[in-house]
């Protein structure tokens, strides 16, 4: 949709208000934004750009003020602020009844357009006609738009699906679209090339994402200015990228697009509803202990899954399990998920990252990832994810079953007081007579290396009977046995807890 603004040539033409061009043709095309009255030789601190400045020339008229310099000056001032163009009454009751040669000189120098208004016209006349051009064209903006939403909706309700209203938008307005789910995944486009657009916007759209139906940015790319909108009635569905929309007329039906968009995709939920029902149903047989194994390969495969193992992820639901279990069936691949409760069940290929897709869609709810099993072992998997929920919801992080058992874990879920307390009493022998910290650095190597001596050694550039000698003076300080499991233990524990513990505070 073309714009239509008033330019110093439309002004020009207005035959009621007799203007004349005297100098600065170049900037006939210029927008005139409004008309502003002023005497003033600086007149550029009160302008915001694109306006016609009119005066009488009080001022240029004095004796001192009339120069070549005053007036080139003058001139180069209306142009710093933006003038559009400059208009000076002239007629035998007013201060000038000749224009200044060298102020028509250095207009025509600028490219500012300079234009006389005969006496019998009055400025407010002149404001009259910019303000009424300005009322004009945005009544006109404004049928356009109308038109243009009356154009969207019928294809909105066409039937045509995302498609129709995508091309309906692009030859309407001339403006490139893209829309994609909440992944980043092209769902489609109308006059640009939508995969290579996503792939350049990828910042643009993690940054809308982290806030939701909240967020919003504009970018550039090298097709040009970028605005990303996210999409969705009450829960985030999709992005929409508009490509080039930089005028208020486009950004109006830009809101109006998002709105129509966000209803698309909204009954494209409700229509993959009986979809997640049936998937959800497959894992209900997937989870039975006496699948057999060929029988828990067709089921995958039957959904797109063709891992060799495969792993369940368990995710406490904070809001509406519903909604989760919509995201993460979207997410990954097979849409394997189902409701459990207050839990939402996901069975995912071992090789899917499952930390990326909690990260976009569960940020911050307790998660436990199960192990990777055989399709058959599926229900064991679950079993694990779900134990893990209490420790992950302690944590704040999703917690995967291959450090449950770690010692890192148990560490972690600790009191840091407790812990600071255990290694104050372990270590306290050697704090005392260790202020260097060269005993506490040897038995921690020597215990990270399974108590070998010729590695300890070679680590720490020692003698293998330095090394010796050091260990020997620690069991002796801290009345250890570390020919003892428990002693070693429990030195290495006190050592971990140090490591983990925060940073004491000034």
């Amino acid at each position: 949709m073309p714009r239509m603004p008033l330019t110093v040539r439309d002004l020009l033409a207005i035959p009621s208000l007799r203007l004349t061009l005297v100098a600065g043709s170049a900037g006939l095309g210029r927008v005139v934004e409004a008309a502003h009255a002023s005497e003033m030789l600086r007149p550029a601190a009160w302008l915001e750009g694109g306006e016609a400045v009119m005066t009488t020339g009080l001022l240029l008229a004095a004796p001192d003020a009339g120069t070549a310099a005053e007036c080139a000056a003058y001139a180069e001032d209306v142009e710093r602020g933006g003038g559009a163009a400059l208009i000076v009454g002239l007629g035998p009751a007013l201060p000038l009844r000749e224009l200044p040669p060298a102020l028509a000189t250095a207009a025509e120098r600028l490219g500012l357009p300079l234009l006389t208004a005969p006496e019998r016209t009055p400025f407010v006349a002149i404001t009259k006609a910019v303000f009424g051009a300005r009322a004009a064209e945005e009544r006109r903006t404004l049928e356009r738009t109308l038109r243009t939403q009356r154009r969207l909706t019928a294809a909105t309700a066409s039937g045509g699906g995302l498609d129709a209203l995508l091309r309906a938008w692009q030859e309407a307005t001339g403006t490139g679209v893209v829309v994609c789910d909440a992944l980043g995944r092209l769902l489609g486009a109308a006059g640009t090339d939508g995969a290579a657009a996503l792939a350049e916007a990828t910042e643009l759209l993690d940054v809308v994402a982290l806030r939701g139906l909240r967020g919003s940015a504009d970018g550039d790319l090298a097709s040009g200015r970028v605005q990303v909108q996210p999409l969705g009635a009450s829960h985030l569905r999709g992005f929409m990228l508009l490509l080039g929309a930089g005028s208020a007329e486009s950004r109006l039906l830009g809101s109006v697009l998002v709105s129509l968009l966000s209803v698309e995709l909204e009954r494209r939920h409700l229509a993959d509803e009986p979809q997640r029902r049936r998937r959800a149903r497959m894992l209900d047989r997937l989870f039975s202990p006496e699948l057999p194994p060929d029988q828990a390969r067709t089921l995958l495969a039957s959904a797109g899954v063709a891992a060799e193992a495969v792993r369940v992820l368990a995710v406490a639901a904070e809001a509406e399990p519903a909604d989760l279990a919509a995201d993460l069936a979207l997410a990954v691949p097979g849409g394997l998920v189902r409701v459990a409760g207050d839990a939402v069940e996901v069975v995912v290929g071992e090789a899917v990252d499952v930390e990326g897709i909690l990260r976009r869609f569960a940020p911050g709810q307790p998660a436990g990832i199960g192990p990777a099993v055989l399709p058959q072992h599926a229900a064991l998997s679950l079993r694990q994810a779900r134990a893990l929920l209490p420790t992950s919801r302690e944590l704040g992080r999703p917690v995967t079953a291959t450090e449950a058992g770690s010692v890192r874990l148990l560490l972690s879920l600790g009191s840091p007081v407790l812990l600071a307390a255990f290694a104050d009493t372990v270590l306290a022998p050697l704090d005392a007579r260790d202020p260097d910290g060269v005993l506490t650095e040897t038995l921690r190597v020597w215990l990270e290396t399974n108590g070998s001596w010729a590695e300890t050694a070679a680590l720490l550039g020692l003698h293998r009977h330095t090394v010796q000698s050091r260990i020997e003076k620690v069991a002796h300080l801290t009345s250890r046995r570390l020919d003892r499991t428990e002693d070693r233990v429990d030195l290495w524990l006190a050592l971990r807890s140090r490591e983990s513990a925060p940073p004491h505070g000034p």
